[in-house]
């Protein structure tokens, strides 16, 4: 018995290195792979825009347009994911607790939003608001299409979905007992919503919040194909230098600075969704 007992941890000890050695072989493959389809371009983006020293940073960082293009892009991003925010909320608190037909295939047809492409919502666009569109026949060309709200809105319809969806998996973990014992208590529709059901889905709107900001952030497909005047942001900087214009060490240059904006907002909204609690379970 004594043998057996203390032979188990040594048999327990010649085993490990070899789990490790397992270990790190099944991690090898998603390492190369990640290493060949994300780091090595980013490497030769960041190479390319060194190319000419650090003379192509000053000229592209001190340009007016860049200036332009980086405040114009956070603007976007700020004001459509607020949109979100409120038109998400709004939405999933009357599918989730407001009783109604076609309820489950409204949530249905939410899930089948996240699947299309963005061009489309501009798409659609142009044959509502377009001068021949729906609207556009009623009231005339009122060149709201060239105009960065056009972008907004369209962002708005698109990615409100994108805050729905985990505020709907939230809600629908909330125990109607819950709801019950505070409307009981005496409070109303808006003191229960804002007193219970808001806090207990805050992780998943800050998680639904922060995936649509860093996507508005980095949208490029809405703003090329509305074409809007004045609505120059950093994806559509970085096409007219690399594709219009030829720069590519200019191009490369903006492309960098894009990555590390959306590194540098999506850690910090870990950050604030760990020190939330639940933050991990919420982005990952």
């Amino acid at each position: 018995m004594a043998v057996e007992v203390l032979g188990t941890p040594l048999a327990l000890s010649n085993q490990n290195p070899t789990r490790r050695i397992s270990r790190t072989i099944w991690l090898l493959p998603p390492l190369l792979v990640l290493a060949g389809l994300v780091v090595y371009p980013l490497v030769l983006v960041a190479g390319e825009s060194f190319s000419g020293g650090f003379a192509t940073w000053r000229e592209v960082i001190g340009s007016v347009e860049f200036r332009d293009a980086l405040v114009r892009t956070v603007q976007i991003a700020v004001c459509s994911t607020i949109g979100c925010l409120l038109v998400g909320t709004f939405l999933a608190v009357v599918i989730s607790f407001v009783p109604f037909p076609g309820a489950r295939v409204i949530s249905g047809l939410v899930d089948a939003m996240l699947a299309l492409p963005s061009f489309l919502v501009a798409l659609s666009f142009t044959f509502i608001y377009g001068s021949a569109g729906v609207l556009g026949s009623l009231v005339g060309d009122s060149g709201f299409l060239t105009t960065p709200w056009a972008v907004i809105l369209a962002e708005i319809t698109f990615y409100t979905p994108f805050v729905m969806r985990p505020l709907l998996g939230a809600m629908a973990q909330i125990p109607r007992v819950q709801l019950d014992v505070a409307a009981s208590l005496g409070g109303g529709p808006w003191r229960v919503l804002r007193q219970v059901v808001l806090p207990e889905v805050k992780p998943a709107l800050a998680a639904g919040g922060g995936l649509t900001l860093l996507l508005t952030l980095n949208e490029f497909g809405i703003v090329l194909f509305l074409g809007a005047r004045d609505t120059t942001t950093l994806p559509m900087l970085v096409h007219t230098k690399g594709i219009v214009m030829f720069d590519y060490p200019g191009a490369c240059v903006i492309a960098v600075v894009q990555v590390l904006l959306s590194i540098g907002l999506y850690v910090a909204l870990r950050a604030a969704l760990t020190r939330q609690g639940g933050g991990r379970a919420a982005l990952d």
